[in-house]
Protein backbone atom coordinates (compact mmCIF):
# COMPACT_ATOMS: atom_id res chain seq x y z
CA UNK A 1 0.00 0.00 0.00
CA UNK A 2 1.45 3.38 -1.14
CA UNK A 3 0.83 5.99 1.99
CA UNK A 4 0.34 9.49 0.73
CA UNK A 5 -0.14 11.62 3.67
CA UNK A 6 -0.13 11.03 7.59
CA UNK A 7 -3.07 13.07 9.31
CA UNK A 8 -2.33 13.46 12.91
CA UNK A 9 -3.83 15.21 15.97
CA UNK A 10 -1.27 18.50 16.67
CA UNK A 11 -0.50 17.69 20.09
CA UNK A 12 2.76 16.26 21.40
CA UNK A 13 1.01 12.66 20.85
CA UNK A 14 0.25 13.21 17.85
CA UNK A 15 3.82 14.39 16.46
CA UNK A 16 5.87 11.47 18.06
CA UNK A 17 2.89 9.32 16.09
CA UNK A 18 3.49 10.84 12.28
CA UNK A 19 7.41 10.42 13.33
CA UNK A 20 6.62 7.22 14.22
CA UNK A 21 4.89 6.60 11.50
CA UNK A 22 7.34 8.48 8.61
CA UNK A 23 10.10 5.99 10.16
CA UNK A 24 8.73 2.70 9.26
CA UNK A 25 7.00 3.57 6.05
CA UNK A 26 8.84 7.00 4.26
CA UNK A 27 5.88 8.98 4.09
CA UNK A 28 7.27 12.73 4.17
CA UNK A 29 4.26 14.57 3.70
CA UNK A 30 1.83 15.66 6.86
CA UNK A 31 -1.34 17.23 8.09
CA UNK A 32 -2.19 18.81 11.69
CA UNK A 33 -5.49 18.42 12.86
CA UNK A 34 -8.03 18.16 15.77
CA UNK A 35 -10.55 15.65 16.02
CA UNK A 36 -13.44 17.87 15.41
CA UNK A 37 -12.25 18.38 11.34
CA UNK A 38 -12.52 15.09 11.40
CA UNK A 39 -15.63 14.59 12.56
CA UNK A 40 -16.76 17.53 10.17
CA UNK A 41 -15.21 15.52 7.25
CA UNK A 42 -13.21 18.94 6.67
CA UNK A 43 -10.18 16.90 5.38
CA UNK A 44 -10.35 14.81 2.54
CA UNK A 45 -8.86 11.47 3.45
CA UNK A 46 -8.58 8.63 1.25
CA UNK A 47 -7.16 5.12 1.06
CA UNK A 48 -3.42 6.49 1.07
CA UNK A 49 -3.39 8.36 3.86
CA UNK A 50 -2.76 7.35 7.79
CA UNK A 51 -4.60 8.78 10.80
CA UNK A 52 -3.23 9.00 14.09
CA UNK A 53 -4.93 10.01 17.33
CA UNK A 54 -7.69 11.15 15.72
CA UNK A 55 -11.07 9.73 15.35
CA UNK A 56 -11.83 7.49 12.28
CA UNK A 57 -12.80 9.30 8.92
CA UNK A 58 -14.67 7.85 6.31
CA UNK A 59 -11.89 5.34 5.14
CA UNK A 60 -8.25 5.54 5.04
CA UNK A 61 -4.97 3.63 4.82
CA UNK A 62 -4.56 2.94 8.36
CA UNK A 63 -5.95 3.92 11.55
CA UNK A 64 -4.32 4.05 14.98
CA UNK A 65 -5.94 5.79 18.25
CA UNK A 66 -6.33 4.84 21.62
CA UNK A 67 -8.98 7.28 23.14
CA UNK A 68 -12.58 5.11 24.34
CA UNK A 69 -14.73 7.42 22.97
CA UNK A 70 -13.84 6.88 19.32
CA UNK A 71 -13.56 3.08 19.51
CA UNK A 72 -17.23 3.92 21.13
CA UNK A 73 -18.37 5.96 17.95
CA UNK A 74 -17.58 3.04 15.64
CA UNK A 75 -19.78 0.86 17.12
CA UNK A 76 -22.33 3.15 17.03
CA UNK A 77 -21.87 2.76 13.57
CA UNK A 78 -21.49 -0.92 13.94
CA UNK A 79 -17.97 -1.19 12.95
CA UNK A 80 -15.91 -3.52 14.75
CA UNK A 81 -12.67 -1.44 15.33
CA UNK A 82 -10.50 -5.09 14.63
CA UNK A 83 -11.72 -5.10 11.26
CA UNK A 84 -9.98 -1.90 10.50
CA UNK A 85 -6.65 -1.50 8.77
CA UNK A 86 -4.03 -0.27 11.46
CA UNK A 87 -4.44 -0.47 15.72
CA UNK A 88 -6.53 0.59 18.42
CA UNK A 89 -5.72 0.35 21.86
CA UNK A 90 -6.07 1.61 25.20
CA UNK A 91 -2.68 2.56 25.55
CA UNK A 92 -1.33 5.85 27.60
CA UNK A 93 -0.62 7.15 24.24
CA UNK A 94 -1.20 6.94 20.56
CA UNK A 95 2.44 6.80 19.98
CA UNK A 96 2.60 3.86 21.78
CA UNK A 97 0.22 2.17 19.54
CA UNK A 98 1.84 2.84 16.62
CA UNK A 99 5.32 1.91 17.96
CA UNK A 100 4.37 -1.73 19.09
CA UNK A 101 2.44 -2.40 15.49
CA UNK A 102 5.33 -1.31 13.35
CA UNK A 103 7.87 -3.46 15.86
CA UNK A 104 5.45 -6.34 15.48
CA UNK A 105 6.24 -6.20 11.84
CA UNK A 106 9.68 -5.73 11.72
CA UNK A 107 10.24 -2.33 11.82
CA UNK A 108 13.98 -1.71 13.97
CA UNK A 109 13.25 1.74 15.34
CA UNK A 110 16.30 3.48 16.55
CA UNK A 111 16.27 3.49 21.06
CA UNK A 112 15.83 7.44 20.85
CA UNK A 113 12.62 6.95 19.61
CA UNK A 114 11.30 4.25 22.51
CA UNK A 115 12.10 7.12 24.75
CA UNK A 116 10.38 9.70 22.82
CA UNK A 117 7.37 7.09 22.85
CA UNK A 118 7.96 6.81 26.69
CA UNK A 119 8.02 10.66 27.28
CA UNK A 120 4.31 10.70 25.46
CA UNK A 121 2.63 8.01 27.60
CA UNK A 122 3.69 10.68 30.30
CA UNK A 123 2.43 13.72 29.11
CA UNK A 124 -0.41 13.07 27.11
CA UNK A 125 -2.27 11.21 29.91
CA UNK A 126 -0.80 13.44 32.53
CA UNK A 127 0.54 10.90 34.14
CA UNK A 128 2.66 12.77 36.45
CA UNK A 129 2.53 12.02 40.70
CA UNK A 130 3.30 15.74 41.92
CA UNK A 131 3.21 19.07 41.01
CA UNK A 132 6.90 19.08 41.12
CA UNK A 133 7.48 15.85 38.57
CA UNK A 134 4.72 17.95 36.24
CA UNK A 135 7.07 20.78 36.00
CA UNK A 136 10.03 19.13 35.98
CA UNK A 137 12.10 19.87 32.78
CA UNK A 138 12.46 16.95 31.03
CA UNK A 139 13.32 16.58 27.45
CA UNK A 140 10.11 15.61 26.14
CA UNK A 141 8.43 18.20 28.44
CA UNK A 142 10.37 21.04 27.13
CA UNK A 143 9.98 19.81 23.65
CA UNK A 144 6.07 19.98 24.23
CA UNK A 145 6.51 23.45 25.52
CA UNK A 146 7.97 24.56 22.69
CA UNK A 147 4.44 23.48 20.78
CA UNK A 148 2.29 25.73 23.28
CA UNK A 149 3.01 28.94 22.19
CA UNK A 150 0.91 31.74 20.12
CA UNK A 151 2.05 31.38 16.83
CA UNK A 152 1.14 34.45 14.40
CA UNK A 153 -0.70 32.62 11.69
CA UNK A 154 -1.97 28.43 11.45
CA UNK A 155 0.32 28.36 8.50
CA UNK A 156 3.57 29.09 10.84
CA UNK A 157 2.06 26.85 13.42
CA UNK A 158 1.95 23.85 10.82
CA UNK A 159 5.52 24.97 9.53
CA UNK A 160 6.73 24.23 13.20
CA UNK A 161 5.36 21.38 13.68
CA UNK A 162 6.75 20.12 10.06
CA UNK A 163 10.06 20.90 11.32
CA UNK A 164 9.32 18.97 14.79
CA UNK A 165 7.57 15.80 13.26
CA UNK A 166 11.38 15.65 11.08
CA UNK A 167 13.27 16.49 14.57
CA UNK A 168 11.00 13.90 16.23
CA UNK A 169 12.03 11.33 14.10
CA UNK A 170 15.59 11.75 13.30
CA UNK A 171 17.12 12.91 16.51
CA UNK A 172 17.19 12.49 20.28
CA UNK A 173 14.93 14.79 22.50
CA UNK A 174 17.94 16.08 24.16
CA UNK A 175 20.09 17.16 20.18
CA UNK A 176 15.99 18.65 19.77
CA UNK A 177 16.77 20.60 22.55
CA UNK A 178 19.60 22.13 20.73
CA UNK A 179 18.28 22.97 17.84
CA UNK A 180 17.81 27.33 17.60
CA UNK A 181 14.14 27.32 16.82
CA UNK A 182 12.97 25.25 19.32
CA UNK A 183 15.27 26.74 22.24
CA UNK A 184 13.31 30.07 21.12
CA UNK A 185 10.23 29.16 21.28
CA UNK A 186 10.58 27.57 24.70
CA UNK A 187 11.30 31.20 26.14
CA UNK A 188 8.50 32.28 24.22
CA UNK A 189 6.53 30.01 26.32
CA UNK A 190 8.01 30.57 29.56
CA UNK A 191 7.09 34.51 29.08
CA UNK A 192 3.47 33.46 27.78
CA UNK A 193 2.94 31.16 30.69
CA UNK A 194 3.46 34.15 33.20
CA UNK A 195 0.57 35.81 31.22
CA UNK A 196 -1.57 32.58 31.77
CA UNK A 197 -1.30 32.06 35.20
CA UNK A 198 -2.65 35.98 35.73
CA UNK A 199 -5.36 35.31 33.94
CA UNK A 200 -6.44 32.20 35.46
CA UNK A 201 -6.34 33.71 39.34
CA UNK A 202 -8.32 36.39 37.96
CA UNK A 203 -11.17 33.48 35.87
CA UNK A 204 -10.73 30.84 38.53
CA UNK A 205 -13.92 30.17 40.80
CA UNK A 206 -15.79 27.05 42.45
CA UNK A 207 -19.10 25.31 42.21
CA UNK A 208 -20.92 26.80 44.88
CA UNK A 209 -21.83 23.21 46.67
CA UNK A 210 -18.02 22.40 46.14
CA UNK A 211 -17.39 23.32 49.72
CA UNK A 212 -13.83 21.27 49.59
CA UNK A 213 -13.14 22.68 46.63
CA UNK A 214 -12.65 20.02 44.53
CA UNK A 215 -12.78 21.39 41.05
CA UNK A 216 -10.96 24.67 39.94
CA UNK A 217 -13.64 26.43 36.97
CA UNK A 218 -11.51 28.13 34.69
CA UNK A 219 -14.18 30.29 32.86
CA UNK A 220 -13.07 32.49 29.73
CA UNK A 221 -16.78 32.49 27.57
CA UNK A 222 -17.13 36.43 28.14
CA UNK A 223 -13.43 37.25 26.82
CA UNK A 224 -14.31 39.19 23.38
CA UNK A 225 -10.38 38.45 21.95
CA UNK A 226 -9.00 34.51 21.52
CA UNK A 227 -7.97 33.78 25.46
CA UNK A 228 -4.94 31.58 25.45
CA UNK A 229 -4.77 29.58 28.55
CA UNK A 230 -3.41 26.12 29.71
CA UNK A 231 -5.89 25.21 32.34
CA UNK A 232 -3.52 22.67 33.93
CA UNK A 233 -1.67 25.93 35.13
CA UNK A 234 -4.40 26.30 37.68
CA UNK A 235 -2.30 23.58 39.75
CA UNK A 236 0.27 26.43 40.85
CA UNK A 237 -2.78 28.39 42.24
CA UNK A 238 -4.42 25.66 44.15
CA UNK A 239 -2.28 23.06 44.49
CA UNK A 240 -5.16 21.19 46.67
CA UNK A 241 -7.68 20.61 43.80
CA UNK A 242 -8.74 17.23 42.42
CA UNK A 243 -9.42 18.51 38.90
CA UNK A 244 -9.61 21.83 36.64
CA UNK A 245 -12.36 22.40 34.28
CA UNK A 246 -11.52 24.69 31.51
CA UNK A 247 -14.31 26.83 29.50
CA UNK A 248 -13.26 28.32 26.65
CA UNK A 249 -15.36 30.45 23.33
CA UNK A 250 -14.49 29.55 20.37
CA UNK A 251 -13.40 31.82 17.31
CA UNK A 252 -14.04 30.96 13.63
CA UNK A 253 -12.19 33.27 11.08
CA UNK A 254 -10.94 35.47 13.50
CA UNK A 255 -14.75 35.98 15.22
CA UNK A 256 -16.05 35.04 18.21
CA UNK A 257 -19.25 32.21 18.20
CA UNK A 258 -21.37 31.60 20.48
CA UNK A 259 -19.99 28.10 21.25
CA UNK A 260 -17.22 26.96 23.61
CA UNK A 261 -14.46 24.50 24.49
CA UNK A 262 -15.02 22.52 27.32
CA UNK A 263 -11.27 20.31 29.31
CA UNK A 264 -10.53 19.19 31.92
CA UNK A 265 -8.53 17.10 34.27
CA UNK A 266 -7.45 15.33 37.02
CA UNK A 267 -5.35 16.88 39.59
CA UNK A 268 -1.68 14.63 40.46
CA UNK A 269 -3.60 14.56 43.81
CA UNK A 270 -5.86 11.93 42.87
CA UNK A 271 -2.49 9.85 40.79
CA UNK A 272 -2.24 6.38 42.39
CA UNK A 273 -5.83 6.59 44.00
CA UNK A 274 -8.74 4.36 43.73
CA UNK A 275 -10.82 7.30 42.93
CA UNK A 276 -13.15 5.91 40.51
CA UNK A 277 -13.25 9.33 38.47
CA UNK A 278 -13.02 9.34 34.78
CA UNK A 279 -12.96 12.49 33.02
CA UNK A 280 -13.79 10.84 29.24
CA UNK A 281 -16.47 9.27 30.40
CA UNK A 282 -18.18 12.37 31.78
CA UNK A 283 -17.78 14.01 28.18
CA UNK A 284 -18.97 10.90 26.89
CA UNK A 285 -21.79 10.94 28.51
CA UNK A 286 -22.58 14.59 27.92
CA UNK A 287 -21.95 13.80 24.66
CA UNK A 288 -19.58 16.96 24.04
CA UNK A 289 -16.70 14.83 23.35
CA UNK A 290 -13.97 12.05 24.73
CA UNK A 291 -10.41 11.79 26.02
CA UNK A 292 -8.66 9.68 28.75
CA UNK A 293 -9.55 8.91 32.28
CA UNK A 294 -7.69 11.90 33.43
CA UNK A 295 -8.19 14.09 31.02
CA UNK A 296 -10.38 15.15 28.16
CA UNK A 297 -12.19 17.89 26.11
CA UNK A 298 -15.69 18.59 24.13
CA UNK A 299 -17.35 21.52 22.19
CA UNK A 300 -20.34 22.67 22.65
CA UNK A 301 -22.48 24.76 19.83
CA UNK A 302 -24.80 27.12 21.09
CA UNK A 303 -26.79 29.37 18.46
CA UNK A 304 -26.87 32.33 20.76
CA UNK A 305 -25.53 34.60 23.68
CA UNK A 306 -28.74 33.67 25.72
CA UNK A 307 -28.47 29.67 24.37
CA UNK A 308 -24.80 29.92 25.23
CA UNK A 309 -25.89 30.87 29.32
CA UNK A 310 -28.56 28.68 29.39
CA UNK A 311 -25.74 25.41 28.03
CA UNK A 312 -23.10 26.33 30.47
CA UNK A 313 -24.95 25.98 33.48
CA UNK A 314 -26.59 23.14 32.52
CA UNK A 315 -23.21 21.63 31.29
CA UNK A 316 -21.41 22.93 34.78
CA UNK A 317 -24.26 21.44 36.61
CA UNK A 318 -24.33 17.93 35.20
CA UNK A 319 -20.44 17.35 35.45
CA UNK A 320 -20.74 18.38 38.83
CA UNK A 321 -23.08 15.46 39.36
CA UNK A 322 -21.27 12.90 37.42
CA UNK A 323 -18.19 13.73 39.33
CA UNK A 324 -20.08 13.24 42.44
CA UNK A 325 -21.72 10.28 41.29
CA UNK A 326 -18.09 8.56 40.34
CA UNK A 327 -16.42 6.37 42.76
CA UNK A 328 -14.10 3.63 43.94
CA UNK A 329 -17.50 1.12 43.74
CA UNK A 330 -19.26 2.13 40.54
Amino acid sequence: MEIRRIITHNDFDGLVSASLCSFATGCERFIFTGPNSIERAEISINKGDIVCDLPYPLECGLWFDHHGGNRDALELRNINHDSLPGRFAEKLSCARVIYEYYSERGTKFPEYLLETVSEADIIDSFAYSSIEEWRNETPGKLVDMSMKISFLTPREHAKYNLLLVEYLRDLPLAEILKEKQVLSNIEKYREEEKKMVGMIEKSCSFFQRDLKKEIAIIDLTDHRRRPRVIRNLAYLIHPRILAVLALVPIFRGGTKTNDFSVSMSLSMNMTGKDHGKDIGEIMRELNIGDGHPGAAAGMVRCDSKKARLIRKEKILDEIWKLWKEMSPEK
